[in-house]
């Protein structure tokens, strides 16, 4: 139990630690007109920033704030798996992907080892202990005090310290994100500080931009976090697209290629989509005909992909494209070639 609020206390000392009964300067007062104060705006937005970023390993551990350090034993969907580098994470990954319908579980050996925001390792002994880091992270992220992911600094960058005066008293070279974390979180009360721009960062989309300015570093976190929320209600929508697919038949309701309605060509035809990403055309009329194989995949970005591959019938392979998904409801799919907006498929749920 003393353990278990040792956990708490940490995670929530460390993902908390902005709050300030300081009043936030007036940057137009500053000779630096981006002067802030240890609980500026500017402050709160370096340290969530250069936080220690868990969610490369969420598939494992679901929990954004920290990550599991490896080696690590854990029962996955039934099947006990050793994960020794981050190379054994494709493991779990195709333990994930063997079914689209199931819930995919994971439980650890404990004792584990966590990294947590703050750059902290600790030892968790039970699931008891671990569920007090799942019930912290879940508060830093509802008050927005978790780490921001979708943007990533670029080092070395420069602070330059003032007085309360606004008189400047010095500089620093930061190197890491590690180095900016802690510089940030033991900055004084009593001190001001300010960011020699311009500075570069990295999107997770890999786009490199140039940030100017204090509005300029709060405006491309807003746009970044806004692309991180949109991919993850793409994400919901396409696993509930899967679910959809997997619960029934459907046959083609229209088929639109250059321009002529198709449809006829597939009427004596349904299909199936199998838990296992695999997609069978099954003839209803004339079961002499052999069935048409193929695979399926759902994807997602900031909008919804469905790829269909069918193999050896003609009529069949007219339908493998990546299409985008524009709607679906619990009756159809409606879909749009993303290659030509003009190729449309529709399915209708039998």
């Amino acid at each position: 139990m003393k353990n278990l609020k040792l956990i708490t206390a940490i995670m929530l000392t460390s993902l908390l630690s902005f709050t300030s009964c300081q009043d936030e300067i007036d940057n137009e007062n500053g000779q630096n007109p981006n002067t802030n104060s240890a609980n500026s705006r500017t402050a709160k937005n370096l340290e969530r920033s250069s936080m220690h970023d868990g969610s490369f390993d969420d598939f494992l551990d679901g929990v954004s704030c920290s990550s599991v350090l490896l080696p690590v034993t854990a029962t996955v969907n039934g099947t006990q798996v050793t994960i020794l580098n981050q190379i054994d994470y494709q493991q779990v990954l195709n333990i994930f992907g063997e079914f689209n319908d199931d819930d995919d579980t994971v439980v650890f050996q404990f004792p584990i080892t966590v990294q947590l925001s703050n750059y902290t390792t600790i030892v968790v002994s039970n699931q008891t202990e671990y569920n007090a880091l799942i019930d912290a992270c879940e508060e830093a992220e509802n008050e927005a005090e978790d780490a921001i992911s979708c943007l990533d600094i670029n080092f070395p960058i420069t602070i330059l310290t003032y007085s309360l005066n606004f008189e400047q008293t010095g500089s620093i070279v930061l190197e890491s994100e590690q180095e900016l974390y802690t510089y940030m979180d033991n900055f004084e009360s009593g001190e001001l500080f300010a960011v020699s721009y311009p500075i570069t960062a990295t999107l997770s989309d890999d786009t490199e931009i140039t940030i100017n300015s204090d509005i300029d570093l709060q405006s491309s976190i807003n746009d970044c976090l806004d692309q991180e929320e949109l991919e993850e209600e793409a994400e919901e929508e396409a696993e509930a697209l899967e679910d959809f697919l997997v619960e029934t038949n459907f046959k083609v309701q229209s088929f639109i290629n250059s321009g002529v309605e198709t449809a006829n060509d597939y009427v004596e035809y349904t299909i199936d989509f199998a838990n296992d990403l695999t997609v069978e055309a099954t003839n209803v009329v004339n079961v002499a005909i052999e069935n048409v194989e193929g695979t399926y995949q759902v994807t997602s970005e900031t909008e919804v992909f469905l790829n269909l591959t069918f193999t050896g019938n003609t009529t069949f392979n007219l339908l493998n494209h990546t299409w985008k998904v524009t709607s679906f409801n619990s009756t159809s799919v409606s879909l749009k070639s993303t290659t030509d907006a003009a190729v449309i498929l529709i399915l209708n749920k039998i």
